[in-house]
């Protein structure tokens, strides 16, 4: 009898041990490097949320960070369990981590990804060999379509930002850098191609005053990430829910849209390693 109460009061036990490992992980906790304004982010990203709420049967917080190496750094704490990395951020993540960093999904977009570098009409820069001695802004440092791919480009072009340049800013986010340019803050930029095309397609930017006159060669970029120590089950799960997102049905189309994307596709850390090469070869990567 004595047994059968010591069995009882183990199996009670265990049950509340499993219970506390279960209720650990109720909430997910989703964030993204702040490539526009946090507002923006927010109405990105918050279908999603629901989404995988619906999906995973788990509370869904997503909350946004101040810049890119915040969510670098979150995601290597664990303090986040999933963050939309551009590549490089993937990349400094991986590095930091001592590659405890997984990427699951990109969109199809992210396979062959390009920056475009963009002007005030009538400021004389028609190709890049015309910047020399301008005054010229990236995104934030870490970013892949705002800082390293375009720096990368400019290198191959002889065009070294920082002797050719009059001066280097650095915006923080694609949308500052939009704005740097219209304001004549400085005159040329680079940037993503998206968010680019986003603001032509609404109308937030006036082509016929400021456009673009360089896009780049294609290359791999922005992904999903997870830390290595999220259980696979749980990792696995929020894979097949990105990739099960599709346009033919009204939540889909809402969720992929917003995310600027036709669908998710599964990815795998060799996309990225050319973009670790091209940030050790650019300085950015020591």
């Amino acid at each position: 009898m004595m047994r059968r109460h010591v069995m009882k009061l183990a199996a009670v036990v265990f049950a509340a041990a499993v219970s506390g490992a279960v209720s650990a992980q109720q909430v997910l906790k989703v964030t993204t490097i702040p490539e526009e304004a946090a507002t923006e982010q927010v109405r990105k990203f918050g279908p999603l949320t629901k989404y995988l709420e619906k999906s995973l049967g788990m509370k869904v917080e997503f909350t946004p960070v101040n810049d890119y190496p915040a969510a670098v750094e979150a995601l290597v704490n664990k303090q986040v369990d999933l963050v939309w990395f551009g590549g490089f951020t993937h990349v400094q993540a991986q590095i930091r981590s001592g590659g405890k960093v997984i990427s699951i999904a990109q969109r199809e977009e992210d396979t062959k990804f390009r920056s475009v570098f963009i002007t005030q009409k009538g400021s004389g820069i028609t190709k890049l060999a015309d910047l020399k001695g301008k005054q010229f802004s990236f995104g934030s440092q870490s970013s892949t379509s705002g800082s390293l791919m375009p720096r990368s480009f400019l290198l191959e072009a002889g065009i070294d930002p920082e002797r050719d340049f009059k001066r280097v800013a650095y915006s923080g986010a694609h949308d500052a850098t939009i704005a740097s340019v219209v304001s004549g803050r400085v005159d040329a930029a680079a940037l993503d191609i998206t968010v680019w095309n986003k603001f032509v397609t609404e109308k937030k930017v006036d082509t016929s005053k400021v456009d673009v006159f360089y896009t780049t060669p294609p290359y791999f970029n922005y992904n999903w990430s997870v830390h290595a120590d999220m259980p696979a089950a749980l990792r696995d799960r929020i894979t097949k829910a990105l990739l099960a997102l599709d346009m033919n049905t009204p939540e889909g189309k809402e969720i992929l849209t917003l995310n600027r994307a036709s669908k998710y596709i599964a990815t795998k850390a060799e996309n990225y390693k050319g973009l670790e090469v091209a940030g050790r070869s650019a300085g950015l990567i020591k």
